[in-house]
């Protein structure tokens, strides 16, 4: 192979990973998951907020895993770009989630009892 077939196949290998980084990041991400999974259905921890604890950073964990090894984030020289859409796309799940969370907690302020039962029971097809 000549020069310039060299660089365009280096080129062309810049950001994808190799076979060996996604069988190491689907392991990692099947360990955790795994391990999620077990500390619920024993109920590794006595209480409740130890159990929300844990699977909180295991999930966090996770989402660095898959950030790492599958979109290849702050593996490459210049991540400006990847990096800007990555902070995009989080502030649209954060809108959309605690937005979300923040409209039904209002909603459920605000409906009385009886509202909520008539509300219930027209859902059911009871009336």
């Amino acid at each position: 192979m000549n020069k310039a077939t060299n660089i365009i196949i280096a080129e062309h290998d810049i950001g994808h990973g190799t076979f060996k980084t996604y069988v190491s990041g689907y392991i990692a991400s099947l360990i955790l998951t795994l391990t999620a999974y077990l500390i619920i259905t024993h109920r590794a921890f006595g209480t409740v907020s130890y159990l929300v604890i844990s699977v909180a950073v295991l999930a966090i964990t996770q989402f660095i895993v898959q950030l790492y090894y599958f979109l290849r984030l702050g593996t490459e020289s210049n991540p400006q770009w990847k990096l800007l859409v990555f902070g995009f796309m989080f502030g649209v799940v954060f809108i959309l989630v605690f937005g979300s969370l923040w409209i039904m907690s209002n909603l459920n302020y605000r409906m009385t009892p009886e509202q909520i039962n008539n509300y219930m029971l027209k859902q059911d097809g009871g009336i």
